[in-house]
């Protein structure tokens, strides 16, 4: 059984500057790889992406639709963002806003498009907010289908103010952050297995 895990990178940072949340988004596509789930990471600030609550093209530039298609054809969607002033990045809003344009989309059996797939989240930051932001991004997915396994909120954070990020603070030799990357990949996966082999049955949920 092949797995698709997408994950959706919501830095500030356009590539190829350094992007603390990718650095924390490698150590879990490391356990996806090893597992046999095939990942790809977009880069969002990379992509021209207009306002909207649709998951069609706003303008002749909003590059969105492209990346909606790849969220349609993944098992696993994971948003990864930093904190800024407490809250998600404002490009992780716009993300999950155009994502909530695409919910009233039905799947073949007549439900919530995004039904049978699991989703998680990444978080760094040099201040609090952490589960703040998990709790933004985990609570959106599951609104509009997604299944959210226990414990899929993997964050790093240090010290209150300015200071050194992940990558500078050397996050991955932290354990409590290590061990979480590793109970989110593999809770992701097992339920995403699941959920491939046993969808969830078309039974007070086709929408009407």
């Amino acid at each position: 059984m092949t797995l698709k895990a997408l994950v959706l990178n919501c830095t500030l940072n356009k590539s190829p500057q350094v992007s603390n949340t990718r650095a924390l988004i490698n150590e879990a596509i490391t356990i996806f790889e090893d597992n046999g789930v095939s990942t790809e990471v977009l880069t969002m600030a990379d992509y021209t992406i207009d306002y909207g609550i649709t998951a069609e093209a706003v303008s002749d530039k909003d590059e969105w639709p492209e990346i909606f298609e790849k969220v349609k054809e993944a098992d696993i969607l994971i948003i990864g963002s930093p904190i800024w002033l407490g809250e998600q990045s404002s490009i992780a809003t716009q993300t999950i806003e155009r994502l909530y344009g695409g919910s009233s989309l039905t799947n073949e059996k007549g439900q919530y498009m995004y039904y049978n797939k699991v989703g998680g989240v990444v978080v760094t930051g040099n201040e609090d907010g952490a589960k703040n932001v998990s709790r933004y991004v985990l609570y959106s997915l599951s609104h509009i289908g997604f299944t959210i396994p226990p414990n899929v909120d993997t964050y790093w954070v240090g010290e209150a103010g300015p200071g050194p990020s992940f990558i500078e603070a050397k996050g991955y030799e932290n354990e409590f952050t290590m061990q979480h990357v590793k109970i989110m990949a593999y809770n992701l996966i097992h339920f995403a297995k699941m959920l491939k082999e046993h969808p969830i049955p078309a039974e007070g949920n086709v929408i009407e």
